[in-house]
């Protein structure tokens, strides 16, 4: 295994991680599983990024790398509705966009085409890690000043979740006619 594959196979280790932290009510567990969730974050870009600058990107990573960050993600925020600290909802639009495009994904294979990551899903997903994180750190600190910045950052996140997946969606059109 090259090392973008342990990077994101380490991510996928974080995951229970992180979310054990968080169940098991430590001094400072929601510091130190934001601290584990920022170091599993910081993975992604960095498999990538060694994977194409040194020309190791591999089948096993096109596969585990989007399953990783979906993974990681989706676990946060159901650990955040389960902590009160996110609506339902907001993890619904987030985890349905992300099975979208991945269905989205796999009828483009089928077809032979590659849909690659945009622009616009990157930014979705700093977004979201940011909105995530400042909701483990109850907004700190921010929160000294009373502006509910997890909650704003979760608002804009939605915002690129839906405008990133309905790019997704636009620029595929044609895919998905075909198959009707």
């Amino acid at each position: 295994m090259n090392l973008p594959n342990r990077l994101t196979a380490a991510r996928i280790f974080l995951v229970p991680v992180f979310l054990a932290i968080l169940s098991l009510k430590v001094p400072y567990g929601d510091y130190i599983a934001a601290g584990v969730f920022i170091l599993a974050a910081s993975t992604d870009g960095l498999d990538g990024y060694i994977a194409r600058k040194r020309k190791m990107v591999t089948r096993l990573g096109k596969f585990m790398d989007p399953l990783a960050d979906k993974l990681m993600v989706s676990a946060a925020l159901i650990a955040l509705v389960e902590l009160n600290r996110l609506s339902g909802w907001v993890a619904v639009i987030i985890i349905g966009r992300e099975l979208a495009v991945t269905g989205l994904r796999s009828v483009a294979a089928a077809e032979g085409v590659v849909i690659s990551a945009s622009k616009l899903g990157k930014i979705k997903t700093v977004s979201q890690i940011i909105a995530i994180v400042a909701m483990f750190l109850h907004d700190f600190p921010f929160n000294m000043i009373q502006i509910p910045f997890g909650n704003l950052a979760m608002g804009v996140a939605v915002g690129f979740t839906i405008w990133s997946g309905m790019d997704y969606i636009m620029r595929s059109w044609y895919l998905l006619k075909k198959e009707a």
